[in-house]
């Protein structure tokens, strides 16, 4: 099991934790996954089956950057 960490700008509300977290909940092979919105800081546990890239790739498409 993998765990990725990275930061996701323009979180502000309920809203947009729930866009972000369907984006990564969508993916498969998650099996855990936190997003704090106060500080944009994501935890991801997965299988190596899926990539950090692609991960950050699915945030990116619901209209957030990360870093």
């Amino acid at each position: 099991m993998s765990t990725t960490e990275f930061e996701i700008e323009g979180l502000r509300t309920d809203e947009d934790l729930r866009a972000v977290m369907n984006a990564i909940q969508d993916l498969p092979c998650i099996s855990h996954s936190e997003v704090d919105v106060a500080t944009g800081r994501a935890t991801i546990e997965h299988t190596d089956m899926l990539s950090e890239g692609e991960i950050r790739a699915a945030v990116e498409e619901a209209g957030f950057n990360t870093r």
